[in-house]
């Protein structure tokens, strides 16, 4: 095998200039032609060919340690290949488009091993299930059922609406922590300034005065030694706290007992209790008008919402289906979701129209968190101004008590 330098016009158009590899010039203008490509130049790079079966001796592994595919990746190949499959495009051409389109790396590695597979035989449900770190459940459910059904394009449009409003929702909720984690880090590193640089010096003079000091004073040095010796044990103490929450939601119990105080914490556990529950309907709705069998639905969402406490109650509600009940009863019992939300997914069942109502149920639970989060960012702003003005407060006047009574005593 050798790799060929070329130069050709691509759909649209578009001019590109890359590499390729192949037994001969011949059958690279064959590969290049077969993706859509019109090849202007092509010639041999023996540079690139050596240092390329070098590397593929070295290489022997698919790139296990390479990076994870983002989820604007995903959202943008999904689009992408939505809008492709609309067009008429067979899915192979579809796929080695996008592949040529992408910067070179772990996602178009992995599409490419895809492209070779799905010209092998394979199915796209089955291609992609070999990647299941960038593929999830989730989106190979679906693309299996839209196989099934014939109607793949119509399935990963709303697949790829799916992805966009999970990540606007994401973005949105780490977007409203973005602003007290800059204030508590910039907050840090000023007392941290003040602890270590400024107090020593009202220490030294302290000291030379002779004087009984207040207990605010006493308080605030004693602070500030502690800080000086021991500062290097903050990241082992970090370290140490987040190594015990991971070892205890390691266990069953302790995962059952984070994911409980997450949801019952004040502010932050209404905003995790209610973007958990909309991505439940949203992925559940999906996959239902998808035509996805509603148990295998289920057990795709349990595996897929992230909160040991729904995943419970969503096994409840599988057992129930199993024994041929409704929907709506377990989740009521389970005490995790509204009367309101629980009544919706009655009604949905009862009129024949689950799925839409559950993303209808998706759409009113976004706008709750959205106003929530802008809740907690009008909320935390004065809170943290405040807390910030209080601790340079408290330290300003535990340094000049002794100032003050020592004025005193002179006057």
């Amino acid at each position: 095998m050798a790799v060929f330098e070329y130069e050709a016009i691509g759909p649209g158009g578009v001019k590109k200039r890359s590499t390729i590899e192949a037994g001969s010039q011949q059958e690279a203008i064959k590969q290049l032609r077969s993706r859509g490509f019109k090849p202007t130049k092509i010639r041999e790079s023996k540079k690139i060919s050596a240092a390329f079966v070098e590397g593929k001796k070295k290489k022997g592994r698919f790139k296990i340690f390479g990076r994870r595919v983002s989820q604007t990746e995903m959202v943008q190949f999904t689009q992408q290949l939505a809008t492709l499959q609309d067009a008429g495009l067979p899915i192979v051409r579809s796929l080695k488009i996008l592949a040529d389109q992408m910067k070179p790396g772990t996602f178009q590695d992995q599409l490419n091993k895809v492209t070779e597979d799905v010209e092998g035989g394979s199915t796209l449900s089955e291609a992609l299930e070999k990647f299941p770190k960038t593929f999830n459940n989730l989106f190979v459910a679906m693309i299996k059922a839209g196989e099934a059904g014939g109607v793949l394009d119509t399935i990963l449009q709303r697949l790829s609406d799916f992805q966009e409003k999970s990540m606007k929702l994401r973005k949105k909720v780490q977007g409203a922590l973005v602003y007290p984690i800059a204030v508590i880090c910039v907050a840090g590193l000023i007392l941290g300034f003040i602890m270590t640089k400024v107090i020593p010096q009202f220490q030294k003079m302290f000291a030379d005065m002779n004087t009984a000091l207040p207990g605010p004073t006493q308080a605030l040095l004693g602070f500030a030694e502690a800080v000086q010796s021991y500062w290097w044990l903050t990241p082992l103490v970090v370290f140490g706290v987040v190594g015990a929450i991971r070892a205890v939601g390691a266990t069953s119990a302790g995962e059952l007992m984070i994911d409980k105080s997450k949801l019952n914490a004040p502010i932050f556990g209404q905003i995790i209790r209610k973007s958990t529950i909309s991505r439940f309907c949203r992925t559940l709705g999906t996959l239902i008008s998808s035509g996805v069998p509603i148990l295998e639905a289920l057990e795709i969402v349990r595996a897929a919402v992230g909160n040991r406490v729904i995943s419970d109650a969503i096994e409840q509600v599988c057992g129930s289906i199993r024994e041929g009940e409704t929907i709506a009863e377990p989740l009521g019992q389970s005490g995790v979701f509204d009367p309101m939300l629980v009544n919706m997914i009655d009604i949905g069942e009862e009129t024949g129209e689950l799925d839409k109502m559950l993303n209808k149920i998706s759409d009113n639970y976004d706008l709750d968190v959205d106003v929530l989060v802008e809740s907690l960012s009008s909320l935390l702003e004065p809170v943290l101004i405040v807390g910030m003005g209080g601790a340079v407060g408290f330290i300003v006047v535990a340094l000049f008590m002794p100032l003050l009574s020592i004025i005193q005593q002179v006057g």
